[in-house]
């Protein structure tokens, strides 16, 4: 499937088969896909926990307004915000560069989240937003449908996957094989009302 028309097929699917399991390999080959997603800095601000215990997602439905999707998906994940990657050993997201060049970036790093709470939040939101993006167009283009999702007391899942204090989850993203059609789409504004030459 190409971009184009994983992004025409892709929608937000509530029913999902629970009797389907993705393999060891998909898993690794859409994981591996999600993480080429760009991020500021090349600092790869998110984590995704892969929550396949059933008793924790029980749990975690539990505070997400029962929302079936996140029992029946064949697959579940957290995408979480690292809020403090850009100070943790920044120069790891650099070793392949050449020295001047890492040196560089580093001191850019420092200086523009230095201090900065809001900024490194937002940066690390940005982030988790275009890897959930990445997620569900691979996961269409191998074949599953997606469901991304909020609806949840976040403070208590947070507690459930023991989330670190300098963490914030983003959102979920569920995965797995559909067993209904989506809902008809509900209507897109008309580009004139959403896209603006240079300025309001």
């Amino acid at each position: 499937m190409n971009v184009k028309a994983a992004i025409e097929a892709r929608r937000a699917v509530k029913q999902f088969d629970p009797n389907h399991r993705m393999t060891r390999d998909e898993i690794s080959q859409l994981m591996s896909l999600v993480v080429m997603s760009p991020t500021a800095f090349n600092i790869q601000h998110w984590r995704f926990v892969l929550v396949q215990d059933r008793a924790l997602r029980e749990n975690i439905r539990a505070v997400s307004w029962m929302q079936p999707q996140v029992t029946d998906a064949s697959m579940l994940v957290v995408i979480c915000a690292d809020l403090k990657a850009w100070e943790k050993q920044p120069e790891r997201y650099w070793h392949n560069a050449p020295g001047d060049v890492r040196e560089g970036v580093l001191a850019a790093v420092e200086e523009y989240y230095r201090g900065r709470e809001q900024v490194q939040r937002d940066e690390a939101m940005r982030s988790c937003g275009i890897a959930a993006q990445t997620l569900m167009l691979a996961a269409k283009a191998m074949g599953y449908d997606t469901c991304p999702m909020d609806l949840s007391d976040l403070d208590e899942v947070a507690r459930l996957i023991n989330l670190p204090e300098d963490h914030a989850i983003a959102m979920f993203v569920a995965i797995g094989k559909a067993t209904r059609d989506p809902w008809p789409r509900a209507g897109q504004l008309p580009l004139e009302q959403v896209v603006l030459q240079d300025r309001f």
